[in-house]
């Protein structure tokens, strides 16, 4: 199943659905409405007609600056953290993930932390875990890209089953610290955390 493909049929507006990715794909960011339109490729009445939807819906916020009116997300919204997760899925590295799984290895879980998802700066933590076997060349290709979007070092572990049971087993701080830590889960599901 394509999580974009799966998206796009349950947010019929091809517009918003374009806008929420942008703002998602980038919630540090603001963007005034000729910069949205330029990102999206959609046309301005569709873009203005949706930002204004989406500002309703309480979604995003508004502020002027000059003679622009810059948009951007409410962090106190109620589902933000749930579409950042939701957009963690579907864009950026955990897009790439999903959609070159086979290229990957034989993957069994993908969790990202916290603080990648919510873009908050914390360089001391592993930004995510992947356990399988890993085709590490080709993991290595999705994080630089996804460097370069972040404009920072990514930090990531790559472990097998094996040693997943054993320091999970064992209580390993490293790893306790990762699945206690509300971990978001880009392939597998929570519930293999506790059975593998």
């Amino acid at each position: 199943m394509n999580p974009k493909r799966s998206l796009a049929r349950i947010i019929t507006s091809k517009t918003r659905l374009k806008l929420l990715r942008l703002f998602f794909s980038r919630p540090k960011e603001s963007f005034y409405v000729r910069e949205a339109v330029s990102l999206t490729g959609e046309e301005i009445n569709s873009v203005r007609r949706e930002l204004e939807n989406l500002k309703q819906a309480g979604i995003l916020e508004d502020e002027r600056r000059g003679n622009r009116l810059f948009y951007s997300l409410n962090p106190y919204h109620p589902l933000y953290e749930n579409f950042l997760e939701l957009f963690a899925k579907i864009e950026g590295l955990g897009g790439e993930i999903i959609k070159n799984r086979s290229r990957l290895g034989e993957l069994k879980l993908v969790l990202f932390s916290g603080h990648f998802v919510y873009w908050e700066d914390n360089q001391t933590e592993v930004d995510f875990l992947v356990v399988g076997k890993v085709v590490l060349p080709e993991l290595g290709k999705l994080v630089i890209a996804e460097e370069k979007r972040r404009g920072r070092e990514i930090n990531y572990a790559v472990m097998d089953v094996e040693e997943f049971r054993l320091r999970k087993r064992n209580q390993d701080p490293f790893l306790l610290n990762i699945i206690l830590n509300n971990p978001v889960v880009i392939l597998g599901n929570k519930r293999e955390i506790r059975k593998i």
